[in-house]
C-alpha cells in the first residue's frame, strides 16, 4: 500500500517578507473520461487541484496563498505526467502514489485519506465512505467531501454511489464519472 501526504494546508499568506514563490504548474492530459488539467507545486510536485475543466477554473478554488503565485506550462514529463500517462494506459492504480494536498477540517481530511483507499474498479457509498472516514452517521459530510475534493481523479470521490447504487452527482458531470468507472472496471 502507498502512503499518501494530504494535510490541512493554512489559507494565511506569506509574510511579505517572504521570498516570491515560484509559479505553479500546470499539465493538461488526456484520460478516458476527457482532458484532465492538474495544477502542482514545483518544489515539490505535490499535486494542488485537478479536475475535468480549465485551470483557470481549478485556480479560481485554491487558497489565497497558492493562487496568488500564478500558473506557468508543466515540463510534459516528470512524475504526475507518467503516472496520468499509465493510467490512460490501464494501470489505474497509476494515480495512488501521487502526492496530494487539500485543505481541510480534519473529519474532510479523513474522508478523502478513506477515498484514496476505495480501490480503482470498486466503488463505495456515501455511508460507506462515512464510517470509514470514522463518523457513520456522518453521510452528508461525507458528500460533502466528495463535493469539496480538489483533486480528482487523484483522490477518487469518483468511486462513491448512492446507496441505491445509482452514480449520484460528480462536479465534472455525471459522463466524466460513468467514463471513470468504466475504465477502471476493465
Amino acid at each position: 500500500m502507498t502512503t499518501t501526504t494530504i494535510t490541512t494546508v493554512p489559507t494565511s499568506a506569506a509574510p511579505s517578507d517572504a521570498p516570491a514563490a515560484a509559479a505553479l504548474q500546470v499539465l493538461r492530459l488526456p484520460t478516458p473520461a476527457g482532458e484532465v488539467a492538474v495544477i502542482l507545486t514545483p518544489e515539490d510536485g505535490v499535486v494542488r487541484a485537478a479536475g475535468f475543466c480549465g485551470p483557470d477554473v481549478l485556480a479560481a478554488r485554491l487558497a489565497p496563498a497558492l493562487s496568488v503565485r500564478g500558473l506557468r506550462p508543466a515540463p510534459a514529463r516528470g512524475p504526475v505526467a507518467d503516472a496520468l500517462a499509465a493510467y490512460a494506459d490501464g494501470d489505474v492504480d497509476a494515480l495512488d502514489a501521487v502526492p496530494v494536498e487539500q485543505p481541510g477540517a480534519p473529519f474532510l481530511q479523513e474522508a478523502w485519506r478513506a477515498l484514496r483507499g476505495v480501490r480503482a474498479g470498486t466503488t463505495t457509498s456515501y455511508t460507506g465512505l462515512a464510517a470509514a472516514a470514522g463518523r457513520p452517521a456522518a453521510v452528508r459530510a461525507a458528500g460533502s467531501a466528495c463535493a469539496r475534493n480538489l483533486v480528482a481523479p487523484f483522490v477518487p470521490c469518483h468511486r462513491v454511489l448512492r446507496s441505491d447504487g445509482s452514480l449520484g452527482g460528480y462536479l465534472y458531470g455525471v459522463d466524466v464519472k460513468a467514463a471513470l468507472l468504466r475504465h477502471e472496471a476493465r
